[in-house]
């Protein structure tokens, strides 16, 4: 097996690993949403909704983004072989860890009373907040051994970790709200926070890592780099969370309460169900590509895998998308919902242009260029908030999604003028013709949609479709020998 192709498997081993991690994961949020609902009614999903949004602010403020930015260090560790080295690391990232989760469980025990007065309109759940304060160390310490493991690109373990983490967290967490109702909520969240914790220590053990004593001026002197990006990219993070508050303000106060709903369901069919692939394919692309991140020949032969792989990936699924969107709304939502399918028709091709976008955008990562990442982050928010509010204010609905589109189109450029002016990154003409014949078909298929009428659109969608899938597979059987594999597991 050549080295060309033992690379395009790994992205497709991984992909396929995260990507059933991430279903299940998907799958037992449904579950969980629906038992919650019954014992609990929607006041009970009202308070824990607030609670694990409250926390969760507090998280991102004092993670410090470390479950991304160390995954840079620990790769880039690994890949010398030098155990010394990735001892040195490991160490000092399990040090800070701890500061960053004590701080953060501090920090929330402390603002407590004020929390919930902010939260509630009163002090009633100031004692929930204190209990619930030990999350956030839980959280930070179980974050840190699956960065390890990421880092490490152990998978196998990384998906357990994952996959049993979710499953038993949700066997535990039922029967307390099942027993106590809605005073089972703090309860059953520290639960399932511990049982994530466990699960994520058991796994990280399974590697044989060695402890070294550091000296402070040691800690911070490795932690330096760790802390700068995660802070940019905490920060960044944060600046994306209140672009996307500021338009669903506007469009609550400019529309309707039912068009806000009406946005979020559509935009949680594109990010859930399609951004899913980009979550399966990141956890092992960010550190194979941080490894590599030094040697332009190799960092840009990566990319251009990793970005050829999820356009041959995500091209048919959303031809798919586009031809039976309705059918998708009406099973997922209700015939209620139908009026978000001309939004997601158009942020189908902005998910397109974010499937190459996507792939480059890591380099700034990878490279360690904290400021430049932000910079680069903060232009395209801005840029997309000023499109969405724009957008929204014409065409309503289907402005959001033109929006998404042109947003995503011009970071696709931005992303590549930046890295080829700084990193002397480019496509190469294998990825440019991929790029360009499944948006072709993707275009086609947004058409077809569009003014194609029954049963017509679906004919011409189903060949579409079917040609989409067809030049994915042959494409992928160039690269990996995709029928080999399916004829051995068939075999099997």
């Amino acid at each position: 097996m050549s080295e060309q192709q033992s690379s395009y498997r790994q992205i497709m081993k991984a992909t396929t690993l995260f990507g059933g991690v991430q279903f299940f994961n998907i799958l037992i949020s449904i579950i969980r949403s629906k038992f919650v609902a019954v014992l609990l009614g929607p006041t009970g999903m009202g308070i824990m909704g607030l609670l694990t949004s409250t926390t969760g602010i507090i998280i991102s403020m004092t993670n410090f983004g470390l479950n991304t930015s160390a995954v840079k260090d620990i790769a880039t560790a690994y890949r010398t072989s030098d155990e010394k080295r990735i001892v040195t690391v490991i160490s000092a990232f399990r040090r800070i860890v701890w500061f960053t989760g004590l701080l953060g469980m501090i920090l929330t025990a402390l603002l407590s009373p004020w929390l919930s007065q902010l939260t509630f309109n009163n002090r009633d759940h100031t004692q929930a907040f204190i209990l619930l304060s030990i999350i956030l160390l839980f959280n930070q310490l179980s974050s840190g051994q699956l960065v390890i493991l990421q880092g490490m690109r152990k998978l196998n373990y990384l998906a357990k970790a994952n996959l049993f983490g979710s499953a038993l967290g949700l066997m535990v967490t039922l029967p307390l709200y099942f027993i106590w109702g809605i005073d089972g909520i703090v309860p059953g969240i520290i639960s399932s926070s511990l049982v994530s914790l466990l699960m994520s220590w058991y796994f990280s053990r399974k590697i044989e890592i060695e402890s070294t004593a550091l000296s402070t001026s040691q800690i911070i002197s490795e932690g330096k780099s760790m802390l700068l990006m995660g802070f940019m990219i905490s920060l960044s993070s944060l600046l994306s969370v209140g672009a996307s508050y500021i338009v669903q303000i506007f469009i609550s106060r400019t529309g309707s309460v039912e068009e806000l709903g009406l946005y979020n369901a559509g935009f949680a069919i594109i990010n859930t169900y399609v951004g899913l692939i980009f979550v399966a394919m990141g956890t092992d692309y960010y550190p194979r590509l941080s490894g590599v991140a030094n040697d332009t020949r190799l960092s840009k032969q990566t990319i251009n895998q990793q970005a050829e792989i999820s356009i041959l990936i995500i091209a048919p699924i959303l031809v798919v998308f586009l031809i039976f969107i309705n059918w998708v709304v009406i099973l997922l939502y209700s015939k209620k919902f139908i009026a978000v399918n001309e939004m997601i028709y158009w942020a189908s091709f902005g998910m397109f242009f974010k499937a190459a976008s996507w792939a480059v955008s890591f380099l700034f990562l990878a490279k360690g260029a904290s400021k430049l990442f932000f910079w680069n982050e903060l232009f395209s928010n801005i840029c997309r908030l000023i499109f969405n509010l724009i957008g929204y204010h014409f065409w309503g609905l289907s402005g959001l999604g033109i929006s998404f589109a042109i947003g995503f189109l011009l970071y696709l450029l931005q992303v590549y003028f930046v890295s080829n002016l700084k990193f002397s990154f480019n496509f190469d003409s294998t990825f440019i013709k991929i790029f360009i014949v499944q948006l072709i078909l993707v275009m086609a298929g947004f058409l077809s949609t569009k003014y194609l009428n029954h049963p017509f659109n679906y004919i011409f969608g189903v060949l579409l479709i079917s040609v989409s899938v067809w030049y994915s597979i042959k494409e992928l059987e160039k690269r990996i020998g995709i029928l080999s594999i399916i004829k051995s597991y068939r075999n099997k």
